[in-house]
């Protein structure tokens, strides 16, 4: 039985080709399509969890970390450490979602120019960035443990690692 929308390519011989052969790909093709945008576009999701106000102070001195909600496909921080009343450490950061689909942590210490630092693995409460090119750090990791936020950052071989630690003040 041929349905009415069938066709022989005459290139083909009796086989032929048949619209509805190429209507059932295009078909399946579309509905891939929608699938693989969204596993391709959440392939790291924007750390949400990290939003909030997060301080750490013991007998060395200071340390505040501040993240806003996200919002358009952006969020913004802040960090400054010291003791008692002194400065001693301060970065601006902005961690965004790049046209490609690339999530980024753009870091900026103190006076210094802005570094790119891509995420290279994230989950549900974890997320690191790296940078290889970088001199220090290359890879910044940070993850939540229930209202503790934690941090390292270290070399991509795993030295030189320094610690954070901040509890969660305000959402």
């Amino acid at each position: 039985m041929r349905w009415p929308f069938d066709v022989a390519s005459p290139a083909e011989g009796k086989r032929g080709v048949t619209i509805r052969k190429i209507l059932l790909s295009i078909v399946v093709g579309t509905l891939c399509l929608p699938a693989a945008a969204l596993a391709m576009s959440d392939a790291h999701p924007m750390p949400e969890w990290m939003a909030g106000t997060w301080s750490h102070t013991d007998e060395k001195g200071w340390s505040e970390e501040y993240w806003t909600p996200l919002r358009a496909d952006i969020m913004l921080g802040s960090s400054r450490s010291g003791t008692a009343d002194t400065l001693t450490f301060w970065e601006q950061m902005r961690i965004q979602k790049e046209d490609d689909g690339a999530v980024v942590l753009w870091a900026t210490s103190a006076d210094q120019k802005p570094v790119r630092f891509e995420a290279h693995m994230s989950g549900p409460s974890v997320v690191v960035f790296e940078n290889p090119e970088h001199d220090y750090p290359q890879r910044i990791h940070y993850w939540r443990e229930g209202k503790t936020l934690k941090a390292e950052i270290s070399m991509m071989d795993d030295s030189k690692k320094v610690a954070f630690r901040f509890r969660l003040k305000k959402r």
